[in-house]
């Protein structure tokens, strides 16, 4: 357990720690938030390609609905073969139904790390763990443009968080046609979860924990969401001058 601790804060904790002091240091008006904001930028682009592989295989997956749902009608009687046969088109197609789950997945690692660093990082005890290039930043003011205090829990702030998580994945989910019967795959009913459960959930969670760990979330949807839209848009523009 002790191993895994030490890898954990040579490979995370420590780095994020002193990299968002860095970015503390340098940043115009020492803004605590501004510095949050950057780290996650810095952050999600690292995770770059696996955020695009992860939105690429959700829009594939979406395409395979009609198919699903044929399924779903020739064996309807039949469940266990139903499933058989849908987990069989997943793996024709080479499309994983939990590859959307990853990138939250990987993230999770970040966010406990980044919760250490928000809750005990910036005690002064905990200087001694940067790097010899990082200066000492005497006391930091934990707050975002000298208002919200990022060490506390905010409501705005994890409700901001949930309600751009919700459009995140309410952008992901495909819409359904005026015919569509209801969904009732694996994969539907997952979308159907995802969208409101998880909204919910990151709220709950958030309002008890530091109001940085909030931010650093919102920044990674917001990201996130343009990411979305940057993939999709040429597919769409595309679908749009072949109806023309």
């Amino acid at each position: 357990m002790e191993l895994l601790v030490g890898i954990f804060n040579t490979i995370l904790y420590r780095p994020l720690l002193n990299i968002l002091i860095l970015l503390y240091q340098y940043i115009p008006g020492h803004d605590f938030g501004l510095a949050v904001i950057v780290l996650t930028i810095l952050i999600k682009v690292l995770f770059y390609p696996l955020g695009v592989k992860a939105i690429k295989s959700q829009k594939a997956l979406s395409t395979l609905q009609p198919k699903i749902k044929e399924i779903q009608e020739k064996y309807k009687d039949n469940k266990e073969q139903q499933t058989r046969e849908i987990m069989g088109l997943y793996k024709r197609e080479k499309i994983n139904p939990f590859s959307g789950c990853l990138p939250l997945l990987i993230q999770l690692p970040v966010l406990i790390a980044l919760y250490r660093v928000f809750w005990s990082g910036l005690q002064a005890e905990q200087m001694a763990l940067l790097y010899s290039f990082v200066p000492l930043p005497g006391a930091i003011d934990p707050t975002f443009f000298g208002i919200v205090n990022l060490a506390n829990p905010n409501i705005v702030i994890a409700f901001l968080a949930g309600i751009f998580q919700f459009v995140q994945v309410k952008m992901a989910t495909p819409k359904p046609k005026e015919d569509k019967k209801k969904d009732s795959s694996f994969a539907g009913q997952m979308q159907k979860q995802m969208l409101y459960f998880m909204p919910a959930f990151m709220v709950l969670i958030l309002f008890r924990l530091p109001s940085a760990v909030g931010l650093y979330w919102l920044t990674t949807t917001l990201f996130t969401i343009v990411q979305q839209y940057v993939i999709l848009k040429p597919r769409r523009e595309i679908s749009n001058n072949n109806i023309k």
